[in-house]
This record gives structure tokens, C-alpha cells and sequence, in this order.
């Protein structure tokens, strides 16, 4: 047996190109909004809102339909206390698996804070406010704003993080998770990727976000990140 350290190994499988679904806004905003709901912590209101979530299949296309109704039926069968602890372990430990879309470019870097601070303003430049314990780059919030808001920055906005979102989808694809499928939704749902993002992304899923630790005191100072809900209305 060789005592020698490998000085290769072997090459990491990239990840799987979708090919987008044409989707009418309706049917895009329902995905949306689908997924957001999916991609929260899946507490017991969370457990709840599953038959919503079966309800709002109806009328979207096999693709998009399939995937999710497998997700829903793995997330029944475990129970609220696996599904819990598979989502802490999945998205809670691992960088690559981070649901905040800024940090995929800038990491735990002194940019971090005005991606988030462009974030809020993309959600006030379209009329809307936040009220939960979350960061505005969260992507289940994400997902929200683009299923409710009929304001063009809803799309730039999720559009402008594709990169962040693909290398989310390789890495829940490489471990095999539930949360694949409904990752592999949304890439579904968005146009098509061009050379220059994928080069961007299959960088990131290689490399992983930056680093950088310091500089990030200032996080503090930013209002808390909470569900998207129009001014003057309620969601």
C-alpha cells in the first residue's frame, strides 16, 4: 500500500444544465412562491401549509409538478423532527448550501453589507417593506417578492443572483437532497443562463464564497429581514 499523500483527486462533477420551462407570469409566480414556502425552516405551520402547497400545483407543468409532490410526500413520511434536523444539517452547516444570495458573491467580506443594503433598496424602489427576523437577501423572501410584486425589480432581482442559486442547486444535487428538487424548480422557472454566468457560477461551485472575516461589525445596524409585505397593506 502507498504511503504517499494523493497529489490529485478526482475532478468534481459540474452541475447538470436545466433547460428553462416557458412559464406564463401566473404559473412563474405560483413556482415562486411555492418554492419560498418549501425553502423555509419547516416548522409545525410550515407542516401545515403543505396541502396549500398541493393545492397550488394545479395548472403548472409536470416538471415543475412531479419534483415538488415527491419533495412534499419524503417531507410527510419523515416528520417535522428529521425534516428539521435534515434542514439544520443542510442548510445551517454547509457554506455552499447557504440560502442568503449575497453570500455566494461576496462571503463573509466587507461587501456583504451594501449587497444587503442594495437588496432593501430594491425592495422599497418597488413599494415594499419587510417584518421578520431574517436578512432582505434571504431566498425564500426572494422568491416571495417575485411572486407577489407585478414590479419589473422583482425579476432583475432574482435574475441579478443566479449565480448564487446554481451553485445552491449543485451542491444539494451533490449531497442528494430533497431540497434539490425544489431548487431545480426555480432554475426551471428563471431564462436561460448565458456563458459568462455559467463561467461565473461553475467558478463559485468550485471555489466556494470568499472568506474574509473582517469588517462585518456593521451587519448589526441593518433593520432585521422579514417577509416582503407592500406599504400600507397587508400581505
Amino acid at each position: 500500500m502507498s504511503t504517499v499523500l494523493p497529489r490529485v483527486t478526482p475532478r468534481k462533477a459540474l452541475p447538470r444544465e436545466v433547460t428553462p420551462l416557458s412559464l406564463s407570469a401566473a404559473q412563474r409566480s405560483s413556482t415562486h412562491m411555492i418554492a419560498s414556502l418549501l425553502l423555509d425552516y419547516p416548522d409545525a405551520e410550515w407542516f401545515a401549509r403543505l396541502s396549500v402547497v398541493r393545492e397550488g400545483l394545479r395548472g403548472l407543468p409536470a416538471q415543475i409538478v412531479e419534483p415538488i409532490a415527491v419533495f412534499v410526500d419524503a417531507a410527510e413520511a419523515a416528520g417535522s423532527t428529521e425534516w428539521q434536523r435534515r434542514y439544520v444539517l443542510t442548510f445551517d452547516l454547509k457554506r455552499k448550501c447557504s440560502l442568503y444570495l449575497s453570500y455566494y458573491a461576496t462571503g463573509d467580506t466587507r461587501k456583504r453589507g451594501t449587497a444587503l443594503v442594495t437588496f432593501l433598496e430594491a425592495y422599497r424602489a418597488a413599494g415594499w417593506e419587510f417584518d421578520a427576523p431574517e436578512l432582505p437577501d434571504y431566498l425564500p423572501a426572494v422568491l416571495e417578492f417575485s411572486a407577489v410584486s407585478d414590479s419589473p425589480i422583482a425579476g432583475a432581482l432574482i435574475a441579478s443572483h443566479r449565480e448564487g442559486i446554481e451553485v445552491l442547486r449543485a451542491a444539494l444535487e451533490g449531497m442528494q437532497s430533497p431540497w434539490a428538487d425544489v431548487v431545480r424548480v426555480i432554475s426551471l422557472s428563471l431564462p436561460p443562463i448565458d456563458a459568462r454566468t455559467r463561467e461565473r457560477y461553475l467558478n463559485l461551485v468550485s471555489e466556494g464564497p470568499p472568506t474574509e472575516t473582517v469588517g462585518l461589525s456593521f451587519l448589526g445596524n441593518l433593520p432585521p429581514f422579514q417577509p416582503v409585505s407592500q406599504r400600507g397593506e397587508t400581505p
